[in-house]
């Protein structure tokens, strides 16, 4: 997804993902678009300052379609689980 892909999902209501599901793109209350991450809160901007480039790779992007429970947390299809994070949270990368 780019960024405008990403920017309309979002003010769409859907819910985006970056690299997993502990990962979710916001759009805060000043119209920041922020990546946070759930289980702590940590956040970033979804882009560089001037809005250019993401903070993450196009692909690793994605919304959240299907829903099944994963250990007690929601988690969407495309989740993978690395066999050491316990939690399904751990960034995923080839």
């Amino acid at each position: 997804m780019n960024i405008e892909d990403i920017k309309t999902a979002v003010d769409a209501g859907k819910t985006v993902h970056w690299a997993n599901t502990g990962y979710v793109v916001r759009k805060d209350r000043l119209g920041q678009y922020l990546i946070v991450y759930l289980p702590n809160g940590s956040t970033i901007g979804l882009t560089n300052r001037a809005g250019t480039q993401l903070n993450g790779a196009e692909g690793d992007f994605f919304i959240a379609d299907r829903k099944v429970p994963l250990q007690g947390i929601t988690a969407t299809a495309r989740q993978k689980k690395r066999e050491d994070d316990l939690c399904g949270t751990a960034p995923i990368h080839n």
